[in-house]
């Protein structure tokens, strides 16, 4: 009997058979899918090459200088690729705070120099750890407010070759494969941070236990929609895990990829140590991993750890549902879309460029004139030039779609566009292809507080953009079932 859940338009219809196993797994677990003929044209392959910077290097995602002290585990780039009757597609996640176009670009370009790989068919996401290195570029600052030290301009030269790498690695894995889908739910893990409070403001972060909190001011996506790769004989090649929370779990002064480390190592008991994991931020602008009702603090690397086994539990407790997905046709298409700039007055510069020097963020009302200032600055640098940032969208035949947006979305913005495409399952990659900060759906602008103050664009911004990649999924699907019917 077809699983789906409807609100989320996550689910694939699923079949269930009989399961086999390719072989012994770990921790006595025997886990397999069914034995289905392989896909004659479907190649799947997949690697992860260490992305680490030098101690020493500013770690990002605070208005303040922190330098890296430790390691507590490494960074990767995590990569697959993918090749359907010709089509080569790569899906890469980073362990960094954000991506910049820069190296995007950057990175595109060495992947089709190196392989036969278009650079626009390489999606390149990042999972928002707040315990990687500052990255240095051009766009918006959202990514750290560390000094641009030598150690930090050398390392981010170093990340075209590390990501070409990982592709290219991943392309030379490239073996007979099959491709399943299937999505689970976990509400336990992400909550909405912006709150109605009892002064008729919208708070962001109030506190735990916060008498003054009325009630979220926004939902959330506890969708865990994820994609499965494995051999012709049931070997695990990679899995793609998406699900919508802020990462900022572990703080401090060492090394991390935060959530993604534990939940990475728990599916490689699993499925074993060659198998690759990837996981991509869905729309979390307006999320993180506090649950303002539950006193126990919420911060480290224990915390990292917990979400990531729940994450990997969650995954593991719908493997029985995973449904087999016709890769034909694999499509890629993508967009550049321009986004009207956030409204400033020309007298908010020069406060802004005092502001910004003193660096002073010692209360909530310093941070909030901080990051004002910040948005200032580098709104006002655009000279008014809109915003030009990417959309891209890849399928697999009619079920099984990714999307990529240029920012911290807003999660109404990640819903709306799930409920509207026609892929059965939609998964969204934010900060991906570039990243221009924090993009609030338009409902909450004048709500205002932190995501709104930062955001750099306009009003209506991440609707057009919800608009672009609904509009590129329609033509994909159609594109898709007029190839099924022939």
């Amino acid at each position: 009997m077809p699983s789906t859940f409807p609100s989320d338009r996550c689910a694939l219809p699923v079949t269930r058979r009989p399961h086999r196993s390719c072989r012994a797994l770990s921790l006595a677990l025997w886990i397999a899918l069914p034995a289905l003929a392989v896909h004659a044209d479907l190649h799947v392959g997949a690697a992860k090459v260490r992305i680490t910077p030098p101690l020493g290097v500013p770690l990002a995602g605070y208005y303040h200088e922190r330098g890296s002290e430790g390691v507590h585990d490494d960074l990767f780039a995590r990569a697959i690729v993918i090749e359907e009757d010709g089509v080569r597609a790569a899906l890469v996640s980073l362990d960094l705070i954000s991506t910049r176009r820069g190296f995007v670009e950057a990175a595109r370009q060495l992947i089709e120099q190196q392989t036969d790989i278009p650079g626009a068919h390489v999606l390149i996401g990042a999972t928002h750890a707040h315990t990687g290195p500052i990255l240095v570029g051009d766009e918006p600052g959202e990514t750290g407010r560390g000094r641009p030290t030598e150690a930090a301009l050398a390392y981010v030269k170093t990340l075209p070759e590390l990501i070409a790498r990982s592709v290219r690695q991943a392309r030379e894995q490239q073996r007979p494969a099959r491709a399943w889908a299937a999505c689970g739910r976990e509400e336990s893990l992400t909550f909405n941070r912006r709150f109605h409070m009892r002064d008729g403001s919208v708070g962001w972060n109030p506190g735990k236990l916060n008498p003054d909190i009325i009630k979220p001011a926004g939902p959330i996506d506890p969708a865990v929609p994820f994609a499965h790769f494995e051999t012709a004989d049931a070997c695990p090649i990679a899995t793609y895990v998406n699900y919508a929370v802020h990462l900022d779990n572990v703080g401090g002064l060492e090394i991390s990829a935060d959530l993604p480390f534990t939940l990475s190592e728990a599916l490689g008991r699993v499925l074993g140590p060659k198998h690759v994991t990837l996981w991509a931020p869905g729309c979390c602008g307006d999320l993180n991993h506090i649950d303002v009702h539950w006193k126990r603090p919420q911060k480290g690397h224990e915390n990292a750890a917990r979400m990531g086994l729940v994450l990997a539990g969650e995954v593991l407790r719908q493997w029985p549902q995973l449904a087999a997905v016709d890769p034909a046709p694999l499509q890629v298409r993508h967009q550049i879309v321009q986004l009207p700039l956030a409204p400033i007055r020309p007298e908010e510069v020069t406060e802004a460029r005092a502001i910004a020097q003193t660096g002073n963020d010692r209360t909530r009302a310093d941070f909030m004139r901080l990051v004002k200032a910040h948005q200032v600055l580098e709104v006002a640098a655009r000279e008014g030039r809109p915003w030009e940032v990417e959309v891209q969208v890849v399928t697999l035949g009619t079920d099984l779609a990714w999307v990529s947006l240029p920012g911290e979305i807003f999660v109404q913005l990640g819903l709306d566009l799930k409920l509207d495409s026609p892929f059965r399952q939609t998964m969204i990659a934010e900060l991906a292809n570039g990243s221009i900060g924090y993009i609030p759906n338009r409902r909450a602008y004048p709500q205002g507080n932190y995501e709104v103050v930062s955001a750099r664009c306009a009003p209506g911004s991440g609707e057009l953009l919800v608009q672009t990649a609904v509009d590129l999924l329609a033509e994909m699907h159609r594109a898709a079932l007029a190839s099924a019917s022939r």
